[in-house]
């Protein structure tokens, strides 16, 4: 769930960052944010995750960051429990991004610092995340907060033919 409170943090910049709860009039600018990282537009994904994060907010963690009041990143974690074969809630971050023009100033670092602070309070230890760029901007940010490769094999199976 997102925490009702705002919360502030100093960047390395030392520009004030303020992380809170996203809503709905943020949908447009976690678009274009994202579209202005991966190159295309998700809308879809966008308003499914916002629309199901505000309809059942026990089961999410969704929060923006924001400068002198214009978001500036947002991230999206769900809570899933009995997942990856275990009966404990696991945290799965979903999308993270950060306005390409203030990547490097401590917005990514202040959306993490807050959801680790919501899954402590909910007594949640374990967080799982993928990413399909290898050596990218995007690996080295969550290689830098401490994610590592995970046991695990991950298998894709293409049944595009199947449905032809």
């Amino acid at each position: 769930m997102a925490s009702k409170t705002k919360k502030s943090t100093k960047s390395k910049s030392k520009n004030k960052i303020t992380v809170r709860p996203l809503v709905a009039s943020d949908l447009e600018a976690v678009i274009a944010i994202d579209e202005a990282i991966v190159g295309r537009v998700r809308r879809g994904f966008f308003e499914r995750r916002l629309r199901a994060a505000t309809k059942n907010p026990k089961n999410f963690i969704y929060v923006g960051a924001e400068h002198d009041g214009a978001l500036k990143g947002f991230a999206f974690v769900r809570l899933l429990t009995g997942e990856f074969g275990g009966d404990h809630t696991v945290a799965v971050l979903d999308a993270i991004g950060v306005d390409p023009k203030t990547q490097s100033h401590g917005f990514g670092s202040a959306l993490m610092a807050h959801v680790d602070e919501v899954m402590k309070a909910k007594n949640i230890t374990d967080m799982h995340t993928q990413t399909t760029t290898p050596h990218s901007n995007m690996l080295r940010f969550l290689e830098g907060i401490g994610f590592v490769p995970a046991p695990r094999l991950v298998l894709a199976r293409d049944v595009g033919a199947l449905n032809a």
